[in-house]
């Protein structure tokens, strides 16, 4: 028996408002508020139905809240295109179609600018480094400030680690390979492959394949070999490029609507926080242990051409992140704001990793 399937119930529910209870994440909204009974909430994803870490953490978590309250709110999940289309999860929730979303904020830069920081910076931070940044550095508090507005309150919950830069029908050698490149890569990222003249498409994830196939586009960053090879894309583009600059540590959000969540007694709200920080963690580890053995399986049984995006490819993509994202802070107030506590926080942690990670990494070699 797996133990988050010992963990339910009313021993689940304390234990999960005590830890949070105790933690920094600045959720109590206000004085109590009285329990009105049971709660029958949806959950809209821009991810298809159990679809391996994506569709199975939205899944997890509606699973969480619901056995960690007791039955005190009852969750179903409803997969891309069941109720709202994959990219109307923000308004469904906001509008209150559902109580909560699961999707990236990425695909929110058209309603909020700065949206994008609270899910992939390119060349920003990790997995650990957004998190941490998120709940220890004040990036919680500027993204709840952000979503306000749009009757939204935002958790982290899922991040799948650094990505892989794409699948490409043609090979990558130089950074003239990329003029005209049709890609789908979304949110900041995409900013930057325009920068350097490549054509953004943001496409949902159940039309990457038909479109690769077709030759709609060129390219594909998607999420990484666990994911890609559950969608067949060695199966169109035969070139697998790493690192993954353009999402080196994307988040996942949870979005409730603010209305119904500013409704809940304390102790759920308290719940619903650890749930989503514990979905947050699992999501992490899910793709550490699946993602290179799908990498194998992708190179030794399918003949992936696995390859490391030239350095003077690197070296452009960089430098036009930058320029993007300082052009971005100098557009908007709010993107400055999370652009100079992001910038503040990577050197930080940065100059830690160095003599931590990093240093470990080199001796562990």
């Amino acid at each position: 028996m797996k133990r988050r399937d010992i963990l339910k119930g009313v021993g689940m529910a304390a234990a999960a408002a005590g830890l949070a209870a105790c933690s920094q994440s600045g959720q109590n909204t206000g004085a109590a508020v009285a329990d009105e009974g049971p709660r029958q909430w949806k959950m809209v994803t821009s991810w298809p139905t159990n679809f391996p870490g994506l569709g199975t953490g939205a899944a997890r978590l509606a699973e969480r809240i619901t056995q960690a309250t007791g039955g005190r709110i009852t969750v179903k999940v409803f997969g891309s295109g069941e109720l709202v289309p994959p990219f109307e999860v923000f308004d469904a929730v906001s509008r209150g179609t559902a109580e909560i979303g699961h999707s990236a904020a990425y695909y929110w830069k058209g309603k909020a600018p700065a949206a994008p920081f609270f899910c992939a910076v390119p060349f920003g931070l990790n997995a650990q480094e957004m998190t941490s940044w998120l709940r220890v550095g004040g990036g919680l508090e500027l993204w709840r400030e952000l979503y306000a507005p749009f009757n939204l309150v935002p958790f982290p919950a899922g991040n799948t680690g650094v990505q892989l830069a794409g699948w490409f029908r043609k090979p990558i050698n130089g950074i003239g390979d990329l003029q005209g490149l049709k890609m789908r890569i979304p949110g900041l990222g995409g900013d930057v492959l325009q920068a350097v003249g490549g054509v953004p498409v943001n496409l949902p994830g159940a039309e990457i394949f038909s479109s690769l196939q077709s030759g709609a586009i060129d390219a594909a960053e998607w999420v990484g070999p666990y994911n890609d090879l559950a969608f067949g894309l060695h199966r169109v583009a035969k070139y697998a490029y790493y690192p993954g600059w353009q999402e080196p540590g994307p988040t996942l959000e949870a979005i409730f609507n603010k209305t119904a969540f500013d409704a809940l007694p304390d102790d759920l709200k308290a719940i619903v926080d650890a749930c989503c920080a514990a979905v947050n963690d699992e999501m992490l580890a899910e793709y550490t242990a699946r993602n290179q053995q799908a990498l194998d399986s992708l190179v030794r049984e399918h003949g992936t051409q696995l390859r490391r995006l030239p350095d003077d490819v690197l070296g452009a993509l960089k430098r036009a992140a930058e320029d993007v994202l300082d052009n971005l802070a100098n557009s908007d107030p709010f993107a400055r704001r999370a652009w100079n506590s992001i910038r503040a926080f990577r050197a930080q942690a940065q100059a830690w990793h160095s003599v931590s990670e990093e240093a470990y990494y080199q001796a562990r070699r």
